[in-house]
């Protein structure tokens, strides 16, 4: 299953989800430019220790600033000697909040005050900032180099673009109002985006990952992560990296593979709470 062929972008590409491909492309042959925001830099370094590969370039990148993206894309172009011919979208903020959260304060002669707020726009707005508009500018100006690979050659596939979405977008529970709608815009984009770059010989599919032992999960006592588990009918347990990984890999090499969207969760279905 070699991927030798591979120049890919990996935005969120030095933890979670995004590092798990980082490193299984590189494995496989492939090459990777890591897009990612500065702090995170730290554990691109780690994980090229554990890769011991050249393969990789860390590129500084907002995925919603156009000229980072543009940046980032040059970069893998100067450095492997071609555009890239995959794209993978893996950075993603989480927000939860519910559309109206009510407090009850009790004041100092009894009587109990209930207070509403509505949910931010300013987090609603971040929430499809990042996730939605930050996959869309990824994925067009990835799209764009990608036709160089296929102009000169009929017989030659110009690329993949690989967009991650959630279950959410289909499961979204009480406080992912912001997170389910940033989620299900990238669902919805996926059809027509491929439908857009069929003539270019380039695919676009969707993964829509459950629970996995992201470092956001990994944060959550041992007890709240064993009550997620029971959730999942089978494997009762939360996802490795590596299966995300393994199913990008997958999708890089079939060709039959495009304007779909694949759930990623053990046959979960997630309760309203």
């Amino acid at each position: 299953m070699s991927l030798s062929h591979i120049v890919s972008i990996v935005t969120g590409g030095a933890s979670g989800l995004g590092a798990a491909t980082t490193r299984s492309i590189i494995q496989k042959g492939g090459r990777v430019i890591v897009a990612d925001l500065r702090e995170q830099y730290e554990r691109y370094q780690e994980l090229m220790m554990t890769t011991k590969s050249a393969a990789a370039e860390f590129v500084e990148t907002n995925v919603t600033k156009e000229e980072q993206v543009m940046m980032a894309l040059d970069v893998a172009e100067q450095k492997f000697g071609k555009p890239v011919n995959a794209a993978i979208n893996c950075a993603g903020i989480v927000i939860g909040e519910k559309t109206i959260r009510t407090t009850t304060t009790t004041e100092k002669d009894g009587d109990n005050t209930c207070v509403t707020t509505p949910h931010s726009l300013s987090s609603f707005t971040k929430s499809l900032t990042v996730n939605t508009v930050g996959t869309f500018n990824v994925a067009r100006l990835a799209a764009e180099r990608m036709i160089k690979n296929s102009s000169n050659n009929n017989d030659v596939e110009g690329g993949c673009i690989i967009n991650t979405s959630s279950i959410a977008a289909m499961d979204g529970q009480r406080g992912q109002v912001a997170y389910a709608a940033s989620k299900a815009a990238i669902i919805g984009m996926t059809l027509p985006m491929a439908r857009d770059l069929a003539s270019h010989r380039i695919r676009v599919m969707t993964i829509a990952p459950g629970l996995f032992e992201t470092p956001l999960l990994e944060e959550l006592p041992d007890t709240v992560k064993k009550e997620l588990s029971k959730h999942v009918p089978y494997p009762s347990r939360l996802g490795y990296p590596d299966e995300f990984a393994n199913l990008v890999c997958s999708i890089l090499l079939n060709p039959m593979l495009n304007g779909e969207v694949i759930r990623l969760d053990g046959a979960l279905r997630m309760p309203p709470s």
